[in-house]
């Protein structure tokens, strides 16, 4: 998942310029690789929540790799924050299956190539839901902060489309 503040939200908390919104979703990618540990399915691993270490920018996603290595053709698991009023634009991923349980707050999801809040539906705490291979969506923490878990099997990425106007 890819993260970007859109024009509309003047907070003035964590603006982020052009060029970064371009080159984070590959810092992130980076950053949560170079993150995981080495970790085989035999290999307990426990980590208690002060033990996750986010990576990325203030006032953007921020992602821990909790397990597995996203890069490889292995089962991982992220944890994935977003800041209040982050919007992901429309993307999609090449990876499945991709799992999602919603942890805190509540995400406003939807699925479509362009952005469309009519379409956003609440997905509060607790809520678990799937992303299909190469479907667009787009997402909206508009009420807080929200922390998601992912899991999947790797390789994993995002192709962002239309950002919004």
């Amino acid at each position: 998942m890819c993260g970007m503040r859109t024009p509309g939200n003047n907070t003035g908390a964590g603006k982020v310029s052009k060029t970064v919104r371009h080159i984070l979703p590959a810092m992130l990618l980076a950053a949560s690789v170079l993150s995981a540990q080495a970790q085989g399915v035999e290999t307990p691993v426990v980590k208690l929540p002060e033990q996750i270490e986010y990576k990325g920018l203030p006032g953007t996603l921020q992602i821990a790799t909790v397990f597995g290595d996203p890069a490889k053709p292995e089962v991982f698991v992220q944890r994935i924050k977003f800041p209040a009023g982050l919007k992901l634009v429309p993307h999609y991923h090449p990876d499945s299956p991709r799992t999602v349980a919603v942890l805190s707050g509540t995400l406003y999801y939807a699925l479509g190539e362009v952005w469309d809040e009519s379409k956003l539906k609440a997905f509060p705490a607790g809520t678990f839901f799937t992303e299909a291979p190469k479907v667009p969506h787009f997402a909206w923490a508009k009420d807080g902060e929200v922390v998601l878990q992912l899991t999947s099997i790797g390789p994993t990425g995002a192709t962002l489309l239309k950002a919004p106007q």
